[in-house]
């Protein structure tokens, strides 16, 4: 077994004041930087910007931005409607994530019990993630052990959904890391997922940090990779999972898995469960976010396309259900098919209330 290092992107500190504190993923691997955010403006902008990003992280910042909204209200005498509204904004900076809906909603029911109490509850869901992201990989390392029968086992990721996309671990990359300790794991191919390189800058980084073999690619090798025999087995994690088994992740995804529909290898889908969104009933229902048009014209600030032209840049796609060979959560693993329920397949709480204002 090999022991591995936590990384920990996200962390409450008391003192000297109440604040958010966020490893700033902007400007990984050059610099680490954290950042403490002690105003709804700072969490609001950390979201936006991707200082913080992945579904579970952002369900803990989610949760715990509630506490900095709250000692805010108490620092500036805000009324209750006015800290309402504040936190309202914390939820719908990201639209399509439904974790973070999910957070701010399990902790604003504590507000009048104090920031104490809202700290104590989003605490608690940061543990639970943890708990979480370590039972779905063993479950998700299990299952791929069992189905593919290459030894050592080489993997292919897209975007990033390790320890900086949680609140420790992983999900998609904390199931390869999960065969890394088992003595495995191979070769990992990375792609580098443009258009803000997830995949370079953050998974490659956490690769390296856990002293991992992998090698980066650009997006449209993926395809070529897994045809061409080099792959057996794409992991990935997920933003949103609709009651039908369809997914939302990082733009390209779905090309990664129509690749492996065609080479016959398993696309499998890591997420905590309280990604999975059983009132919404199929991937057409999921609100797409789109960004800013320069991420896509542009590079490290410089511009790399005619100043007349305009971006096409959509955060997330949608996998279908039926390309998906697994999707692995804490509480089981479900092999998609056309009539897949996930509330049926796996006991996931009824949380509609949250979820349908996460789409409002």
């Amino acid at each position: 077994m090999t022991e591995l290092r936590a990384i920990q992107a996200v962390t409450w500190v008391s003192t000297p004041a109440p604040a958010l504190r966020l490893l700033d993923q902007t400007r990984l691997p050059a610099d680490e930087v954290y950042l403490e955010a002690t105003t709804v403006d700072g969490v609001v902008d950390a979201i936006e910007r991707l200082v913080v990003r992945g579904a579970p992280a952002l369900g803990a910042v989610g949760a715990y931005g509630v506490a900095v909204a709250a000692a805010q209200a108490g620092r500036e005498g805000w009324s209750a409607a006015r800290l309402d509204g504040e936190i309202d904004r914390i939820r719908e900076a990201r639209p399509t994530a439904v974790n973070l809906a999910v957070g701010v909603d399990r902790t604003r029911t504590h507000v009048l019990d104090g920031v104490d109490a809202v700290v104590a509850e989003a605490t608690a869901l940061f543990d639970e993630d943890v708990a979480a992201n370590h039972r779905l990989s063993a479950l998700g390392a299990d299952w791929i052990a069992d189905r593919v029968a290459n030894r050592p086992i080489r993997v292919l990721t897209h975007c990033n959904s390790g320890s900086l996309a949680t609140t420790a671990w992983g999900t998609g990359l904390g199931v390869v890391r999960e065969l890394h300790s088992r003595g495995l794991l191979g070769l990992v191919y990375v792609d580098e997922t443009r258009p803000l390189l997830q995949g370079s800058r953050l998974t490659a980084w956490e690769l390296s940090h856990d002293g991992i073999d992998h090698v980066i690619q650009v997006d449209s090798a993926a395809a070529s990779t897994i045809l061409r025999g080099l792959a057996d087995v794409a992991i990935i994690g997920a933003d949103r999972i609709a009651d039908n088994g369809d997914t939302a992740n990082k733009i390209g995804s779905v090309g990664v898995a129509l690749a492996c529909a065609a080479a016959g290898i398993p696309f499998v889908v890591a997420a905590p469960s309280t990604t999975v969104d059983p009132t919404t009933p199929c991937g057409d229902a999921i609100a797409i976010e789109s960004r800013d048009s320069a991420e896509v014209t542009a590079f490290a600030g410089v511009t790399t396309a005619p100043t007349s032209s305009v971006g096409f840049n959509p955060a997330f796609d949608v996998t279908p259900a039926r390309l998906i060979g697994a999707i692995v959560t804490e509480l089981g693993v479900v092999e998609p098919a056309n009539d897949t329920s996930m509330r049926a397949e796996l006991p996931v709480a009824d949380v509609r209330g949250a979820h349908d204002r996460a789409d409002a």
